[in-house]
């Protein structure tokens, strides 16, 4: 007897994790196969509601092409390095998601077809349609466009409802609540009122491509217990970023 599926807001969701979502800061392992244990774990539990999930995971825990300029690196080879550490992570947490005996597949925006399929669009809406998850990485294939560009991509290809963006705070806020005391968290803000007040949602790229697709932001705190299966049952946790009602 199958268990019956829970009320969701969302039919195709992409999830964007950062690859410090995988690292244990205690210590020195850049990829914690509990925590990637536990990130299964959450998304099996959403994937079982009947929610069709797709990944974009950052690799900043291994290497991010920012830090590698200020080091001497060419800021394209530092990129591409960047995007190979996304293919990396992606990995890891296929390989969670597996072992919890979940379907899942990687795509990746540089063809190593060794180790993952290149990115084909009807191919990974499929997939969705399955059931299986489907990790997308080495960001756009491109230098210069952050993860963030990635997943507002990759959710208006495969017309997805919303970017879940996880972090480690609760939501956007008016200005910086570490050096504002009054600063204000928003529960849910237009695209145009962000866009008006320079709130720090998504990198400019990203946060444009999610505007004029209407595609709707939910920035939230993944580190907090069940926050990705609220988010997901439309629970009134973090901020919405959508367009007017």
């Amino acid at each position: 007897m199958t268990a019956r599926k829970r009320k969701t807001a969302y039919k195709r969701i992409v999830l964007k994790l950062s690859g410090q979502a995988l690292e244990n800061p205690k210590t020195s392992l850049c990829i914690d196969p509990a925590i990637t244990a536990d990130i299964a774990r959450q998304i099996k539990t959403i994937r079982a509601s009947g929610v069709q999930i797709a990944v974009v995971v950052g690799g900043g825990n291994i290497f991010r092409g920012l830090s590698g300029e200020t080091r001497g690196i060419d800021r394209n080879t530092g990129d591409y390095m960047g995007m190979l550490a996304t293919v990396i992570n992606g990995l890891a947490l296929q390989d969670a998601l597996e072992k919890a005996g979940v379907h899942t597949r990687v795509q990746t925006a540089i063809e190593m077809r060794e180790v993952a399929e290149p990115f084909i669009r009807r191919r990974a809406i499929r997939h969705l349609e399955k059931g299986r998850v489907v990790i997308f990485t080495a960001g756009t294939g491109n230098p210069y466009f952050t993860t963030d560009s990635a997943a507002a991509l990759r959710a208006t290809e495969i017309d997805a409802d919303a970017v879940l963006k996880a972090t480690n705070v609760d939501g956007v806020y008016s200005s910086d609540p570490n050096k504002d005391p009054n600063a204000k968290r928003y529960r849910r803000v237009t695209f145009a009122k962000a866009l008006a007040q320079q709130l720090r949602v998504m990198d400019a790229s990203a946060f444009s491509l999610c505007m004029d697709n209407d595609i709707p932001i939910v920035v939230f705190d993944f580190f907090k217990p069940h926050a990705l299966e609220k988010v997901v049952a439309g629970k009134n946790i973090g901020t919405l970023v959508c367009g007017e009602p």
